[in-house]
This record gives C-alpha cells, sequence and structure tokens, in this order.
C-alpha cells in the first residue's frame, strides 16, 4: 500500500508542476493530495514537499490557516473566466452556461473566502 500511495503522490507533484505552466489545472489541491499520500507512504517524501521552496509554502498555509496565496486566488480567477468565455466562444447550450456559471461562482466564492496564505 507503501507504494501505491508513494505512486499516486509523485502522480499528483507531476500535475502539479503541470498546473503550473497550464493555467486551467488547479496546482494546490494536486500539491494537498500528494501532501496526503506522502504522509502516509514515505517521511522522506512527505519531508521534502512540505519543505520545498515552492510548494511548502502552499501546504503550510492551507494546513496552518486554511488559506490561499493572493497570486492563487488571481491565478484560479483567470482560469475560471477563461474556461467560462472558452464555452461562450464554443457556442455552449444555455443550461450547460447556466450549470458552470453556478459551479464556477461556488468555487470562486469558496476560493476567495480563505484568507490570505
Amino acid at each position: 500500500m507503501r507504494f501505491l500511495y508513494a505512486g499516486l503522490g509523485l502522480c499528483c507533484v507531476a500535475l502539479a508542476i503541470i498546473g503550473i505552466v497550464l493555467p486551467l489545472l488547479p496546482t494546490v489541491p494536486f500539491l494537498l493530495l500528494a501532501a496526503f499520500f506522502f504522509a502516509n507512504s514515505s517521511d522522506r517524501l512527505h519531508n521534502w514537499i512540505v519543505a520545498h521552496n515552492v510548494f511548502g509554502p502552499m501546504i503550510l498555509d492551507w494546513r496552518q490557516r486554511g488559506a490561499i496565496r493572493p497570486g492563487a486566488k488571481k491565478a484560479a480567477t483567470v482560469s475560471i473566466a477563461a474556461v467560462f468565455v472558452l464555452s461562450l466562444l464554443l457556442g455552449a447550450p444555455g443550461h450547460i452556461l447556466g450549470i458552470q456559471a453556478v459551479v464556477l461562482t461556488a468555487v470562486l466564492t469558496f476560493i476567495w473566502s480563505r484568507p490570505n496564505g
């Protein structure tokens, strides 16, 4: 089971790294999952991700205060807006746009209601 968790953690780190470059893929949720998987599989990997210069602060902000950094909030907002605009440009049906508007507004409300990290 430890190898499975370590493998899942590494996959999550890979997705988080892709998310840094690709604006539509979230980074922080994958880092939080990676930290969880590493905590259950390898102290070495868990300590590495928590102490990492880029990844560690985001994980610790969330663990300690449920906080999201302002830059991450802005990036999420831009990504969410881009998804909605893309749906509009591709001519998504009205009911799909309505569902997206409700869900994406709820996500943004959650993100912006978190304390700043």
